[in-house]
């Protein structure tokens, strides 16, 4: 197949890339760095690319890994609505459109909650949690957003996905698992705050094969991409920490996060959301995952990262 990919560039794309070359299908990236050239907001040469290709995977938005500043909330809210948007265009005027569009989407969508895992049916969509942030709000607006431009485009022979995805987790270097493991290997890989947050993420290689049967079976509308056993960050960390041969972890207050995180230019909405997520869609799809449980993904990672 032909697959192209807008904003191919980041830790997913990459991982994606990887797994459909080595596949045998033919990528094309569409950034604004390499490959194909665009500036994400306006049609161009490059949607000549999506006339008559397979299948479009639009990664394209800006990393939400910074401080949530009004000006990279805001940059974030119109990298991710405008490129879907535009997409969107290029896919509607195309002779051959692609049978499939998969748009990413996030996890983040559904509500702070520790009670029950958040599933595409009876998923909460979060916004206005009483025990939450009002910013980790624009958040939520974000994603509501970046879903309404894949819902309203007119693409009537074009299959339609939102992958919610929750936390991808691969060796590559300035990934998640990448970033956790620094932290750990340093000590410092103990549970922030109360450590009751839920961590939801997939490993890389299941979530691949999520993407290659979404591509596969028809399926439509939103599907998460999560590992069915979320659990708790202080866990979560635990089998970091194990995985790196790591015996402590120094914990860390709130205050002291809200630090850190300042630091190295991200936010604690990052760590400390509770993500509860699970896939139902995929399950009743009979997807199997390779990796269910964190503590042998981390290990796999681990291993594969030395």
């Amino acid at each position: 197949m032909k697959i192209v990919m807008p904003g191919g560039t980041g830790q997913i794309g990459g991982v994606l890339n990887r797994a459909l070359t080595d596949a045998g299908h033919e990528v094309v990236i569409v950034s604004r760095s390499r490959g194909v050239r665009w500036d994400g907001r306006t049609l161009g040469a490059w949607a000549q690319e999506i006339d008559g290709a397979d299948v479009v995977v639009n990664l394209a938005g800006r990393s939400v890994s910074c401080r949530y500043t009004k000006e990279n909330l805001h940059e974030m809210m119109r990298s991710r609505v405008e490129s879907a948007r535009v997409v969107g265009e290029a896919i509607a005027r195309a002779e051959k459109p692609p049978k499939v569009w998969l748009q990413m989407s996030t996890a983040t969508i559904y509500s702070h909650r520790f009670d029950a895992a958040n599933d595409e049916e009876k998923g909460i969509v979060g916004g206005d949690e009483k025990d939450a942030p009002g910013y980790w709000g624009f958040s939520v607006d974000i994603a509501r957003n970046w879903e309404a431009e894949l819902e309203k485009a007119d693409t009537p022979h074009t299959r339609k996905v939102a992958l919610r995805a929750a936390m991808v987790m691969s060796p590559d270097r300035g990934g998640a698992f990448d970033h956790l493991s620094w932290i750990a290997r340093l000590g410092l890989g103990g549970a922030v705050g109360d450590g009751r947050q839920y961590m939801s993420w997939i490993h890389d290689e299941d979530f691949v094969r999520a993407v290659a049967l979404l591509i596969r079976e028809p399926i439509a509308g939103a599907v998460n991409l999560a590992a069915p056993n979320p659990l708790p960050h202080k866990d979560f960390m635990r089998e970091v920490r194990k995985a790196w041969k790591v015996p402590v972890g120094l914990p860390a207050t709130r205050w002291m996060a809200e630090i850190g995180a300042a630091v190295i230019g991200t936010d604690t909405e990052l760590l400390l959301k509770s993500r509860r997520v699970v896939s139902r869609r995929l399950s009743e799809a009979g997807f199997e995952f390779r990796f269910p449980h964190w503590a042998e993904a981390a290990q796999n990672l681990a291993e594969r990262r030395r």
